[in-house]
C-alpha cells in the first residue's frame, strides 16, 4: 500500500512537471517567443496528451482507493464508540482487502469478547445474590427478634461468608490468569504426599455425602516442579467436585501414575457425568450443567492452574455413567 502511494505521488509530480512545461512552452509559441518545428508541436501535443492519460488513471486508482479507506475510517469511528458490530465491506486492492479482513477479525472479536464480559458480570452478580441474601435475611430475623441469636441461626451467615470468600479467592484467581500473572511459586514437591493429604482433608465431607473416597498412587512416583498450594487447589477442586455429583453409595477416587516426563493426575468418580453439550466447554468460566449448585469457576481455575505449570487437562464423561479428570504435569 505505501509503494503504490508513492508511486501515485510521484506520478503526481512527474505529470505536473511534465504538463506546467509542455503548457508554458505551448504559450511561448503561441505569442511568438520561440521557434517550432512540427515535430516539437506533436511531441508537445503528445506529451500533454500522456498527461492527460496519466491524470485519469490516477483518478480511477484514487476512485477505486477512496471509498473501502473511507468505509474502513467510519467503521473504525463506530468501533472506537463502542459499536463492535461494525464489519465493512471487503473490495478495493489487495492491501485495502487484506486491510479489510483484519479490520472485520478484530471487530468480530470485540464483540464476542464484550458480549463475554457482560455475560460473565451477569454471572457473578447472580452467584452473589445468593450468599448476600442470606446473610442478610438471617441478619435481620436475629435483628428483629423473630430468631435467636444462636448457632443454629449464626451458622447460615458463616456459611455464606465464607462462599463469598471462595468466589472472591476464585475471581482473583482467574484474572491474575486472564493478565498472565499466575506465576507458581515452584519447589519439588512428593506427588504421593500431596495426595494423600488432600484426600484425607475431604474424608469427612465424603463420609457426610455417603461417598467412598479412595486414593490409588503409582510406585515410585518422581517429584514435581511446582507450587505445592496451587496443586493442592487443583486436587480440591476436582475432589469436591466429584463429591458433589457423586450420588450416595457411589465412588470417588484419585489417581497418580507416572507419565514420559512427568505425571498424571487423575479424580475419577461414578457419579451423574457431564452431558454431551456442556462436555467441549466444561473448563469455561461459568459453564454449569443443570441443577448445579456450584460457581461454575472451579474447572476452570482448575485449567488455569494448570496450564501455569506447563501441564494440560482433559475431561472424559458418559451422561449417567461418571466423570474422569485427567492432569498432566511436568516434572
Amino acid at each position: 500500500m505505501a509503494r503504490r502511494a508513492g508511486c501515485c505521488a510521484g506520478c503526481a509530480l512527474l505529470v505536473s512537471l511534465a504538463a506546467l512545461s509542455a503548457l508554458v512552452w505551448l504559450l511561448l509559441n503561441a505569442f511568438g517567443l520561440v521557434n517550432s518545428s512540427g515535430v516539437a508541436r506533436g511531441v508537445t501535443v503528445a506529451a500533454l496528451g500522456l498527461c492527460l492519460v496519466a491524470v485519469v488513471a490516477i483518478a480511477i486508482t484514487l476512485r477505486r482507493v477512496a471509498p473501502p479507506v473511507g468505509g474502513l475510517v467510519r467503521a473504525a469511528r463506530r468501533v472506537e464508540a463502542g459499536d463492535y458490530s461494525a464489519r465493512v465491506t471487503i473490495r478495493g486492492p489487495r492491501e485495502v482487502r487484506s486491510l479489510a479482513r483484519a479490520f472485520n477479525a478484530m471487530s468480530a472479536r470485540l464483540e464476542a469478547e464484550e458480549s463475554r464480559r457482560q455475560s460473565v458480570l451477569a454471572d457473578i452478580a447472580h452467584e452473589l445474590r445468593t450468599p448476600l441474601t442470606i446473610i442478610r435475611s438471617q441478619a435481620e430475623a436475629i435483628a428483629d427478634g423473630v430468631n435467636p441469636a444462636d448457632e443454629a441461626h449464626i451458622a447460615p451467615i458463616v456459611a455464606a461468608t465464607r462462599t463469598l470468600e471462595a468466589l472472591a479467592d476464585d475471581l482473583r484467581t482467574l484474572t491474575l490468569a486472564e493478565a498472565g500473572a499466575l506465576h507458581p511459586e515452584r519447589e519439588p514437591v512428593d506427588v504421593a504426599l500431596l495426595v494423600n493429604e488432600t484426600v484425607e482433608a475431604f474424608r469427612t465431607e465424603a463420609a457426610t455425602a455417603e461417598v467412598s473416597l479412595q486414593g490409588r498412587l503409582a510406585a515410585d512416583l518422581p517429584a514435581v516442579n511446582a507450587d505445592p498450594a496451587q496443586l493442592r487447589r487443583v486436587l480440591g477442586n476436582l475432589i469436591a467436585n466429584a463429591l458433589a455429583h457423586t450420588r450416595p453409595g457411589g465412588m470417588v477416587r484419585v489417581e497418580a501414575g507416572g507419565a514420559p516426563g512427568g505425571v498424571t493426575l487423575t479424580v475419577r468418580d461414578d457419579g451423574t457425568g457431564i452431558p454431551a453439550d456442556l462436555l467441549p466447554r466444561v473448563f469455561d468460566r461459568f459453564a454449569k450443567g443443570p441443577g448445579s449448585t456450584g460457581s461454575g469457576l472451579g474447572l476452570a481455575i482448575v485449567r488455569d492452574l494448570v496450564e501455569a505449570h506447563g501441564g494440560t487437562v482433559a475431561a472424559e464423561s458418559t451422561e449417567g455413567l461418571g466423570t474422569a479428570i485427567r492432569i498432566t504435569l511436568p516434572a
